[in-house]
């Protein structure tokens, strides 16, 4: 028990996608009984068991598939005499199994030190994410201007990447001060299977820096990934507002909302863009 618990600390401190699947009771002849537990990993990777061949191929099937839905799922099973045999058991039993996601802390990295990052610092932080902070400038990436950031990295873009919390659950932003500084800071982004990308700035931008990444190899199929132009259409004016409009659709993201109903500003890629996209 103390080693799926260890294990379900660790993926959440990671951000790694997981599921917790716990026998919830039990009835007949079964392999384990209530409270027995078993972490499932993304990948497949189990911790503990729950006991019976059979039952633990199904419920880390379910489990895989309960991480992509990001859904928790109370089921039962019916341990049938073939299983029961091939599990040492006397006769079949039934069990009631709950599969729930770990999710951990999501993690808001800013690529920008500017005056929408700021707001949007705040908030994020007191939505619950863990937020870095990353610009090339130390008289924007400081401790005065983000006093509730956990990371402060001052590097290029490209070397602030590799010192900042990319992983599945990350929800990158794009906000630099410049088109230069944003395709940097994108390209070394879509290197990594994040949750969430997004830039800042016009469609005419937005059209050039994707054509721009393009010519240097990166794919359609990541590009399409972005969410750009980001934040959902509330008529957001200011830094504040525009940061709400921000995280607006990062926790749409987060809880599983499609953004697109929600009035979201993602792109379609250069060349096959929607008459009706607007510049933000």
């Amino acid at each position: 028990m103390r080693e799926v618990l260890e294990a379900v600390l660790k993926a959440e401190v990671a951000g790694e996608p997981a599921a917790l699947v716990t026998v919830v009771s039990t009835r007949g002849s079964t392999p384990q009984k209530a409270g027995a537990r078993m972490l499932v990993h993304g990948d497949g990777r189990i911790v503990g068991t729950i006991g019976g061949v059979c039952l633990e191929a199904e419920m880390t099937r379910r489990a895989r598939q309960a991480i992509v839905d990001r859904r928790a799922e109370l089921t039962s099973y019916d341990l049938t005499p073939q299983e029961a045999g091939e599990d040492g058991l006397v006769c079949g039993g039934r069990m009631q199994v709950f599969i729930e996601p770990i999710e951990g802390t999501p993690v808001l990295c800013l690529f920008g030190a500017g005056h929408v990052a700021q707001p949007l610092s705040r908030m994020a932080r007191a939505c619950g994410f863990r937020v870095e902070v990353a610009d090339d400038r130390a008289k924007f990436a400081n401790a005065d201007r983000f006093p509730d950031a956990d990371l402060l990295v001052v590097d290029d873009f490209p070397g602030a990447a590799t010192r900042m919390t990319l992983g599945p659950n990350t929800y990158a932003v794009v906000v630099t001060r410049g088109h230069q500084g944003d395709a940097v800071a994108l390209e070394a982004v879509l290197q990594h299977d994040l949750r969430f990308v997004g830039l800042l700035g016009s469609r005419t931008k937005i059209v050039h820096i994707f054509a721009a990444l393009a010519e240097r190899g990166v794919s359609a199929e990541r590009l399409a990934t972005v969410h750009a132009p980001l934040g959902l259409k509330i008529g957001s004016q200011t830094p504040e507002e525009i940061a709400v409009s921000i995280l607006a659709e990062m926790i749409a993201v987060r809880r599983g909302v499609d953004p697109s109903q929600s009035g979201s500003m993602k792109m379609a890629m250069p060349g096959r863009l929607k008459p009706d996209d607007t510049a933000r």
